[in-house]
């Protein structure tokens, strides 16, 4: 008898412990994004580009993740099957991180040798001090790039990194841009090399297009980044 009521008992325990834990999973919402470590740096003050400053790290993830399932944003396709974009408002009051290129203002352009990271190869820039020209307007919208959970797995390794990916969320943002238009700008022409170099050096793989590369070159020669 006290051998049939103690079965009896775990038994009840395991189907209570069961439904409970088959509810938690149910109610659990699984973010869509993650924020790829590659990103972090956009959060800082010292960055050259669009620079998120108004919110956490955290935060800026979950408003992310909210606008998207609003269903109001939808996925555009971007320069590659693992890349996607989603354009969203501006509510974190990011300003655009470059400037067009005039008489009044070319004197001022700088140039130099710069990499995104110590471990990737220093390439010929140009910019805008900050210091020397008018602060940007605050960006319209923001262009959320995002990267497949596998191809950011792929490129970590390639470039001898442990993987550092949120197994729930089959997209990463992996950068992003504070811009006047609700649609996808020309990259810059070296980023287009970068990504041809390969995983090795930084890049995604893909083959140069160079249509896209001319392009590219056409919106960047009237154009420069603020730093």
């Amino acid at each position: 008898i006290i051998l049939k009521k103690k079965i009896l008992y775990q038994f009840q325990n395991f189907k209570h412990t069961t439904t409970l834990y088959s509810y938690s999973t149910k109610i659990m919402p699984q973010s869509t994004f993650s924020l790829d470590p590659f990103c972090y740096r956009q959060f800082s003050k010292d960055y050259h580009g669009s620079q998120i400053l108004n919110v956490s790290k955290s935060e800026f993830l979950d408003k992310v993740n909210e606008l998207y399932e609003t269903g109001d944003y939808d996925l555009v396709d971007g320069y590659a099957p693992f890349c996607k974009h989603i354009f969203i408002p501006n509510f974190c009051d990011s300003k655009i991180s470059y400037l067009p290129i005039t008489k009044d203002n070319e004197h001022l352009l700088c140039s130099g040798y710069t990499s995104r990271r110590p471990e990737e190869l220093s390439v010929l820039s140009r910019w805008f001090p900050a210091d020397k020209v008018d602060s940007p307007p605050s960006a319209k919208f923001l262009d959320i790039i995002l990267y497949s959970r596998q191809q950011i797995i792929k490129e970590s390794k390639a470039m001898g990194e442990k993987p550092n990916v949120d197994e729930d969320a089959p997209w990463g943002i992996i950068s992003v841009k504070a811009q006047l238009e609700p649609y996808e700008t020309p990259m810059n022409p070296i980023t287009i090399m970068r990504n041809a170099l390969g995983k090795e050096e930084g890049g995604s793989g893909v083959k140069l297009d160079p249509k896209k590369y001319q392009e590219s070159v056409d919106y960047w020669s009237t154009r420069a980044i603020i730093v």
